[in-house]
């Protein structure tokens, strides 16, 4: 599922469940020998998940640990982003030559919890979340809102470096159609399968990338399918020759990034 949100040069591997050939490294044991069973399981599954798209960048594996807000710590030239929810865990890699950031989030698609949506939603954002969604199937527009914030902050703060809350992205919305068009109107939406589409995040707070330009906006891509709500967003890394906006075809996460 999170494949389809991400471009070639990314590798992605997901668990719609446990994974028993999973294995944790004595230091990643070490952080959960006091959980519960089931934040183990989705520790350990998260880490497998890791390490098969490390696997798949032709990378060995590696030991994947928290830094400084619980951003995964990955092995030098690696940039990358994991997520877990309710029956399912995911990884996205990519070498730094290639991505500059990524930021995913997965969610259960239902709605949010009372308050919630309040709390985390600009005025506009407020007023799309609440206007019922076309379709035959229900769709909860307030979770994927959410979804798309803790991917802004996923690429944010690994990015940038500063914190940044719900508030300080605007997110637009935008679903394709059959056939994956652009839909035109709200009859031109899926009725079946999976919905997907793509999002565009303003920060109203702008901060500034290592290589000093400065990072505006993102752009990603969502879909929900399978019971879930998956969102991603992926930086190009800048070539010498590049444009200066930091604000690409997929540049570029609001939430918690390490999970």
């Amino acid at each position: 599922m999170i494949e389809t949100l991400i471009p070639p040069e990314a590798c992605a591997s997901e668990a719609f469940g446990p994974d028993g050939s999973a294995v944790l490294y004595p230091e990643e044991a070490a952080l959960v020998a006091a959980a519960t069973n089931e934040r183990r399981e989705e520790f350990t599954t998260v880490r497998g998940c890791a390490r098969r798209a490390l696997a798949a960048l032709g990378l060995p594996p590696a030991p994947v640990l928290p830094g400084k807000r619980n951003v995964p710590r990955w092995p030098a030239g690696v940039v990358g982003s994991m997520t877990h929810c309710s029956g399912y865990r995911a990884a996205v890699l990519a070498r730094d030559t290639d991505l500059m950031a990524v930021g995913i989030d997965a969610e259960p698609h239902r709605p949010l919890p009372r308050g919630v949506l309040e709390a985390i939603a600009l005025r506009e954002e407020l007023a799309w979340a609440r206007t019922p969604a076309a379709g035959a199937a229900p769709f909860h527009r307030d979770r994927l809102l959410f979804s798309a914030k803790e991917a802004v902050y996923k690429t944010w703060y690994p990015l940038v470096g500063t914190e940044l809350e719900f508030e300080d992205a605007l997110i637009s919305f935008r679903e394709d159609g059959p056939g994956g068009t652009p839909a035109a109107g709200p009859g031109d939406a899926p009725a079946a399968g999976p919905r997907t589409g793509t999002f565009r995040a303003r920060v109203l707070r702008p901060g500034t990338a290592p290589d000093g330009h400065p990072v505006t906006a993102f752009t990603g891509r969502w879909t929900a399918h399978r019971g879930l709500v998956a969102t991603a967003i992926t930086v190009p890394a800048r070539r010498p020759a590049a444009a200066a906006d930091t604000e690409g075809g997929t540049v570029g996460g609001v939430g918690h990034p390490g999970r």
